[in-house]
């Protein structure tokens, strides 16, 4: 009996990952989860095709939160209207124990040397030739634990990514960033956030407690990275353009927000991203 559960069990994997192999015309309009398997572990996630897309415009990997799913992702940011609008093939991708292994040791996956990094750079790597992603078109969002962990993508994997925008979520302060070329980077983070403070220093997550640099401190260290001008300050934040590749920073900080994903207060967070990630 446990040998016909294993059978099944793989069985269904390849008819999952062998249907991820057509082109996108054959995407499915329910938007299916699909899995990969990657170090010794099957790795999930949830796609969306924008129906009738034949040409993407870009991929975008959107990273959920501690104790969150991809599903609970999609849901949260209602990213898929963002995606049917720009054209986007986006991918919500499900974190071991619900959570990621974004470099602060503050995660199970972070704890057990689960390679997050490696999981996403695949799986970057697979829609792209499942889906005729066009080069230099790879962006990534996050909300809190998925912000983290997107911050540490670019920093590692810059090869891949073009841009980022990260929500309620900066980078340890023990974790190197040392990009192989410029990214772009939208910001986002409350002010009043009690769960990521927004000055930095310590915090408790899910998964334990960690160091982190500060909303303004990492804003101030992507603009560096970049090689970007005097910045033109906005309502809390600024924007950097003219940067080094033709890669632009914004900071966009929302005064007495919380920990959340804004989509209201004057600001939507996808949509902004969204826009953001089109103009590269």
């Amino acid at each position: 009996m446990a040998v016909t559960v294993r059978i099944a069990a793989l069985l269904a994997s390849l008819l999952v990952v062998g249907a991820l192999g057509g082109a996108p015309a054959s995407a499915n309009p329910g938007d299916p989860p699909g899995a990969l398997v990657f170090g010794g572990l099957q790795r999930t996630y949830v796609l969306h095709v924008p129906p009738g897309l034949d040409h993407p415009s870009g991929l975008v990997i959107s990273l959920h939160g501690a104790g969150q799913t991809g599903g609970e992702q999609a849901s949260l940011t209602n990213y898929n209207a963002v995606a049917d609008r720009h054209g986007f093939v986006v991918a919500y991708p499900d974190g071991i124990d619900f959570s990621w292994a974004d470099g602060r040791g503050a995660s199970v996956p972070d704890r057990e040397g689960v390679d997050d990094v490696g999981f996403l750079a695949t799986l970057i790597d697979r829609l792209s030739h499942d889906y005729g992603i066009p080069a230099g078109r790879v962006f990534v969002t996050g909300m809190s634990a998925g912000a983290f962990m997107a911050n540490r993508l670019a920093c590692d994997r810059a090869d891949l990514i073009s841009a980022i925008a990260p929500v309620a979520g900066t980078l340890g302060a023990g974790v190197p960033c040392n990009p192989s070329r410029p990214v772009s980077v939208m910001q986002v983070h409350g002010t009043a956030d009690p769960v990521v403070p927004f000055d930095g220093g310590p915090m408790v997550g899910r998964g334990g407690a960690s160091d982190i640099i500060s909303a303004p401190a990492l804003a101030d260290r992507w603009r560096a990275i970049d090689g970007c001008p005097a910045p033109v300050a906005d309502p809390g934040g600024f924007t950097a353009t003219g940067c080094a590749g033709g890669t632009e920073v914004v900071f966009v900080s929302i005064d007495g927000a919380g920990h959340t994903w804004p989509s209201g207060q004057g600001f939507d967070a996808s949509a902004a991203s969204g826009q953001f990630f089109a103009s590269r």
